[in-house]
């Protein structure tokens, strides 16, 4: 049976030259199917991965008790003084890895286009370097203390209408830049930074903030130092592994990404099945005198229909990898920013087409190239031999 299944298979092909046209028609629209779906799909894993660059199991975020985001946050001097003199923390340089910190959304024209965006403002305070360790001054310098100076993320500075040396209008005051930095591709990539107290006089915030990050001196630990703040009776707040953080952040447009590729995918799929149906049931009526001889011959039914399926399998599978090569060579880090629906300001990634998304989508075009060769197939063995021979 695997003989007889091979001999038609290369009877098949070698008649390729002669159907091209319907061919060409049937691989190439399986490509667009796959390059379409594989590059929106692409969006939500570069955002998911910008996400979870962003966290570190070994640091804890703190918020007040019932806040989901920064945003919605507040915390005392008190409180933060309070959190910073647990032992768990990790200790630089005789100093604890925690820093209180406040989130403020400005508007910037987006680079190119002169529309205005939310883009995140952060106050920080000295040990917020130690906190992210992955963090690293490209650019410039970092800013003095007590001035209006600012340094910004790589990502913010390719998206939105600011670089180096330049000064920008934040509320009544002129802030300069004066640094680039990195972040291990982090969403804080599309943050500003600037000296949490001046934001605070700058946004008349009193001696409050919105958040505190923590280094803990082991992950393990995190269970433990969460049960205690949380019994405190002095504080009411909210603990939180900043990886549990970002996973949630990013969980709506991840979603929202994925269903809308599926409904593309799935329309656009409808159109390639018709597509390679239309294409094996003209192979299969240009050679119906060829099949019929072979069945008179002695070939039987289920190599037929098998070499047909695999035919059509084999283009749709071509289809599959050109798509999936053009999807990776047009989308994969290509950069832009979208809206964090949580925080509602503008996060800055590069769009993802890894080795899972390629192999999704020569999955998909092999299963359109199945579906598609599947009626042909049968109608190529039904029709009744003799008929078949007479045929012109």
């Amino acid at each position: 049976m695997l003989e007889q299944v091979l001999a038609i298979l290369m009877f098949s092909l070698r008649t390729v030259p002669q159907r091209l046209g319907s061919v060409l028609t049937a691989v190439f629209g399986i490509t667009g199917v796959v390059m379409v779906m594989v590059g929106v799909l692409s969006i939500g894993e570069g955002y998911k991965k910008t996400m979870k660059a962003s966290g570190d199991p070994a640091v804890a975020m703190v918020l007040r008790s019932g806040a989901d985001t920064e945003m919605m946050s507040g915390l005392s001097r008190q409180d933060t003084r309070i959190i910073k003199d647990h032992p768990a923390i990790k200790q630089v340089d005789g100093t604890p890895a925690a820093a209180a910190e406040l989130f403020v959304i400005i508007n910037l024209p987006k680079r190119g286009t002169g529309t205005d965006a939310n883009v995140p403002l952060r106050g920080i305070q000295p040990q917020s370097y130690a906190v992210r360790e992955k963090f690293e001054m490209l650019e410039g310098r970092f800013f003095e203390p007590g001035r209006n100076e600012l340094i910004v993320g790589r990502g913010a500075v390719g998206q939105f209408e600011v670089e180096l040396g330049k000064e920008i209008q934040v509320g009544a005051n002129r802030w300069k830049i004066v640094g680039v930095f990195a972040e291990g591709g982090g969403v804080a990539e599309s943050e500003m930074w600037t000296d949490a107290g001046v934001l605070q006089s700058a946004y008349r915030r009193g001696d409050t903030f919105q958040s505190m990050y923590i280094k803990l001196e082991d992950a393990a630990r995190f269970t433990a130092f969460k049960s205690e703040l949380i019994r405190d009776p002095r504080l009411r707040v909210k603990v939180m592994r900043q990886t549990d953080y970002y996973a949630e952040q990013s969980r709506t447009i991840t979603t929202l990404v994925t269903a809308l590729g599926a409904i593309i995918g799935t329309l656009m799929a409808a159109g390639a099945v018709f597509s390679a149906v239309n294409t094996m049931v003209t192979a299969v009526a240009a050679r119906g005198r060829e099949i019929a001889t072979l069945r008179a011959i002695g070939f039987h039914r289920v190599p037929i229909v098998l070499s047909i399926l695999v035919e059509s399998t084999l283009l749709a599978l071509a289809g599959g990898l050109i798509g999936g090569f053009i999807a990776y060579l047009l989308f994969d880090g290509f950069r832009t920013a979208t809206m964090n629906f949580q925080s509602f300001s503008q996060v800055t990634f590069a769009f993802e087409v890894d080795a899972g998304l390629l192999a999704m989508g020569v999955f998909y075009s092999t299963v359109i190239g199945l579906i598609g060769g599947l009626l042909p197939a049968v109608q190529a063995v039904r029709s009744p031999v003799a008929d078949a021979l007479r045929s012109e």
